[in-house]
């Protein structure tokens, strides 16, 4: 019984871990192009005692910031350049559906748990 709710935790913070990382691919998203935009990351680390997933604090992107040209931009200096973003589009869809695709796996396995939870419930009752 013990290993079953070990699966059901585990499932859940995997789930946890990707809806966090997909609200940050999100929040790039939206923020693409936003002057001066730094893409948000986040990483994972098991847990040790319970060997779910756990996710580092929010790190900013501080590579280099695209330059636009855009003179008429009321953030462009006097060459007519301002930074914009450093998100790019392609990457962040790529994460989106990598963090959808683990979020619906951690799903499966959590619903698989709970079925043979509820099964040996069921035989216990018996």
């Amino acid at each position: 019984m013990a290993d079953l709710s070990t699966s059901l935790a585990t499932a859940a913070s995997g789930m946890q871990a990707q809806a966090s990382r997909l609200r940050h691919v999100s929040e790039n998203i939206a923020n693409a192009d936003t002057p001066g935009y730094h893409r948000k990351t986040i990483s994972f680390a098991e847990m040790a005692e319970t060997g779910g997933v756990e996710t580092s604090p929010v790190h900013l992107d501080r590579s280099v910031l695209a330059r636009i040209y855009d003179p008429g931009h009321p953030l462009a200096d006097e060459t007519g350049h301002y930074d914009g973003s450093n998100v790019d589009l392609v990457i962040e869809v790529a994460d989106a559906r990598e963090a959808q695709r683990s979020y619906e796996a951690n799903l499966r396995m959590f619903d698989q748990a709970r079925q043979m939870t509820q099964s040996l419930f069921e035989l216990l009752r018996k």
